[in-house]
């Protein structure tokens, strides 16, 4: 396992902070937690569950922005450091060439991805029910909305970074229409970021931490071994659903195949951040920023449905627990 490497581009300016003396997670949080908190954009009541992509030299995103009235809405943001964001205080407009598709209802937990030569968003869409949004962006000022990329109902829609074989992929989550007591993760293949078909079943809940229901988090990350996923999972508690996430290593070729997955979180709501908020013990990871050289990885993750966090971990010792925790 400690030959695995990371393949990417090198990203030396992430976010990072070394673990705490004395503290032995292989998954640790921010000293900087919330490193967005509730208002900080005007009229907000949230800002979570929010994707970063590095840009430029430095950083750019689309957030989860929940305004005060309660609207479901994603809004773009751009950092030096990724630490401290600008984020644009109305929400993304995106430009549609079907008017139906483009009738804006709300759209929630979105990721970016690069692919090829743009930034690919998704986001849980609503289109009769909530379904996979889907649109990109060349500079984080003017976005294109596509079609819609599957079927009402579905969430967490996840784009690889490359093809797979000659096809384009996602992971999704087929659900139903309101916050659903199931839940597993499938892989589709497109030919043309359009028509999506070849659907393979993934993972399943399975017991403890992750057994109400399970969704992918951030963007895969393309190792030697195998595509590294981290993914959330749900337990459904005496007092509801508590949200940690763990990982897991997928076959490099045929992806919807599991190699390792951790029985053990990564994390879970722990501190108040976590804990309170308008969805109480919600940890939720959307994007994860590598730097091969020095195997450092950032992970930004949403806390209560509330505020945006920040968490570290080194590739080569999440390898190592991933294998040696494995289910």
């Amino acid at each position: 396992m400690t030959q695995i490497k990371l393949i990417g581009p090198v990203l030396p300016n992430i976010p990072w902070e070394d673990r705490p003396k004395k503290q032995t997670d292989i998954v640790w949080r921010s000293e900087k937690n919330p490193i967005i908190t509730r208002d900080a954009v005007p009229n907000t009541n949230s800002i979570f569950n929010s994707a970063v992509v590095p840009f430029k030299g430095e950083f750019a995103g689309v957030f989860r922005c929940d305004n005060t009235a309660r609207d479901m809405q994603i809004h773009a943001g751009r950092s030096k450091d990724g630490v401290h964001w600008e984020i644009q205080p109305q929400r993304i407009q995106f430009q549609c060439e079907d008017k139906e598709i483009g009738t804006f209802e709300y759209g929630y937990d979105p990721r970016v991805c690069w692919l090829e030569d743009r930034y690919y968003v998704t986001w849980c869409n609503g289109y009769h029910g909530p379904t996979i949004g889907m649109g990109y962006t060349h500079d984080f000022k003017t976005f294109y909305q596509m079609e819609n990329s599957f079927l009402p109902y579905n969430r967490n829609g996840v784009l690889f970074p490359r093809k797979i074989g000659d096809k384009y992929a996602m992971y999704s989550r087929p659900s139903d229409t309101g916050h659903t007591r199931f839940g597993d993760i499938f892989y589709s293949e497109s030919p043309d970021l359009v028509h999506w078909g070849h659907h393979r079943h993934v993972m399943a809940p399975i017991g403890g931490w992750q057994s109400t229901k399970v969704g992918a988090g951030p963007t895969p990350i393309e190792t030697s071994a195998g595509w590294l996923m981290f993914y959330h999972g749900v337990l459904t508690s005496c007092n509801g659903f508590v949200y940690s996430f763990g990982a897991a290593l997928m076959d490099l070729e045929e992806p919807w195949k599991v190699i390792y997955r951790t029985r053990p979180y990564l994390i879970n709501p722990r501190e108040i951040y976590e804990c309170a908020g308008d969805v109480p013990n919600v940890t939720f990871p959307c994007t994860a920023l590598v730097d091969p050289p020095t195997n450092r990885i950032a992970i930004y993750y949403g806390g209560a449905d509330t505020v945006t966090c920040l968490a570290y971990a080194r590739f080569d010792e999440l390898m190592e627990f991933i294998r040696e925790n494995s289910l």
